[in-house]
């Protein structure tokens, strides 16, 4: 299995189409802005161009390890201890496999799964010490088990 790095930079974009929805005021904007303590007026004055950068980024490193959880052959290299000294038996696991569970929606299945039993604990783990609502909680995490959804399920279709 090759490394694809478009797939995953198609990923990583995805979050901010995923954040412009997510985080309109007509969605969750305005009950994201409300809980977190923000307005619109903070956002002038910031360096965007950094801010999207380093959005872009950090969801670039989820999309490297949302791969290995979404696509089950990245597994193969961990079960053959030594790909270089029988070559054949990863080559006969990926003619067997290669192709298993490939598809948009498998990916957007572990992407759920990421999203729900990773980040939004994380999230939720923050948001106690930061003694921000539920509201935002809920807001945020969800925000990022729908973006691991769609990353996961770029990825998993495409890489």
């Amino acid at each position: 299995m090759e490394f694809k790095l478009l797939p995953l930079i198609v990923a990583a974009l995805s979050t901010l189409f995923v954040g412009f929805v997510w985080y309109h005021p007509k969605v969750f904007g305005t009950v994201w802005m409300r809980e977190s303590g923000t307005n619109p007026e903070d956002g002038k004055g910031s360096n965007m161009a950094l801010m999207f950068g380093m959005s872009l980024f950090y969801a670039f490193l989820i999309s490297l390890i949302l791969q290995t959880l979404v696509i089950h052959q990245w597994g193969a290299f961990g079960a053959t201890v030594d790909i270089e000294a029988d070559p054949a038996i990863f080559e006969n696991y990926m003619k067997a496999y290669g192709s298993t569970y490939r598809t948009f929606q498998h990916g957007m299945l572990h992407g759920f799964m990421t999203g729900l039993f990773f980040a939004l604990p994380v999230i939720g783990t923050n948001a106690l010490y930061e003694r921000r609502s539920w509201r935002y909680t809920l807001v945020t995490g969800g925000y990022w088990i729908v973006a691991c959804m769609i990353m996961g399920g770029i990825i998993c279709a495409w890489v």
